[in-house]
């Protein structure tokens, strides 16, 4: 006699996973749409070469973003406590990578990651993001983005410079403690709340 085993249900994929394949195509849809509008205006030949420029100036920013961050990982290398201002890199990286895909429409958008009021209106809406994603109450293991932000702020807390103190536990002689006899702590201690 054999048990069968029930099958698993699969996981239900998050709000997130139904709706960026959508984005995704709409996104696509657009850029040609918004192509061929731009192509019927300037004509097929000048459009062609704005497209090559955009990814010539993709690279071109991608390049000078990974040399600024090269210098501030020097420079912070030697001397480690002074206050490195932020250096913008990842947002300026993006703002490349948009560049580099052909279309209009992401060009326009890596135009606002340059651009230093817009910029700080995406970093305030990925503030913004993030915290909502912290809080979110979903179980862990049930949203990986959720899980993955969750990881990222915990070593952030506890491993804030990276440093490790090397040290031992010394228990105090018995009956020696600091507040008297010393004996297993059975007292209410509060949890740590964040």
């Amino acid at each position: 006699m054999s048990q069968q085993a029930t099958p698993a249900r699969p996981a239900r994929r998050g709000r997130l996973a139904r709706t960026v394949p959508l984005l995704v195509v709409a996104w696509l849809v657009l850029e040609i749409w918004l192509l061929t509008v731009v192509a019927g205006w300037i004509g097929w030949f000048l459009t062609l070469l704005l497209l090559v420029g955009g990814v010539f100036l993709g690279g071109t920013v991608i390049k000078r973003a990974g040399a600024r961050a090269f210098r501030a990982a020097v420079e912070l290398s030697k001397d480690p406590q002074s206050a490195q201002p932020q250096t913008g890199t990842s947002m300026t990286v993006l703002a490349g990578v948009l560049l580099l895909v052909p279309g209009f429409l992401s060009d326009l958008l890596a135009v606002t990651f340059l651009l230093p009021p817009t910029r700080a209106l995406w970093r305030a809406v990925g503030r913004r993001i993030t915290g909502s994603v912290l809080r979110s109450t979903a179980p862990v293991g049930a949203d990986r983005f959720a899980d993955a932000m969750r990881l990222q702020e915990q070593l952030r807390i506890h491993r804030p410079d990276g440093k490790v103190v090397q040290g031992e536990v010394v228990d105090p002689p018995a009956g020696r403690g600091p507040s008297g006899p010393s004996g297993p702590d059975t007292g209410y201690r509060p949890p740590i709340a964040p």
